[in-house]
């Protein structure tokens, strides 16, 4: 028992000093647009930093405006692998669940 405890405590340890030596996230330059409907604003995510973006209900167009790929994902965690869109391109997403991450 004493031995299970110490290496978990090891390893418990290592993703602590992991998770503090990891390199600060970085932000795509640019802007993220969404079109909804004819009758909504678009909604814009200026610099969007690495993470999960959940998409408003009525996405229906993304299009990618920064420096960096992004991947659209069907679910609202961004756990599916998604489908990557280039600097400068654009995709129809699914209304009501989707995602994207940088």
């Amino acid at each position: 028992m004493r031995r299970i405890c110490s290496t978990l405590t090891a390893l418990a340890a290592a993703v602590l000093a992991l998770g503090v030596t990891a390199a600060p996230a970085n932000a795509a330059t640019g802007e993220v647009v969404v079109f909804e409907v004819e009758t909504a604003p678009l909604t814009v995510y200026t610099n969007p930093a690495e993470g999960c973006y959940k998409l408003p209900a009525a996405a229906h167009v993304l299009t990618n405006r920064t420096d960096l790929p992004l991947r659209i994902h069907a679910d609202p965690l961004c756990l599916d692998p998604g489908l990557t869109v280039e600097p400068g391109y654009g995709s129809h997403v699914a209304a009501g669940s989707g995602s994207f991450s940088i």
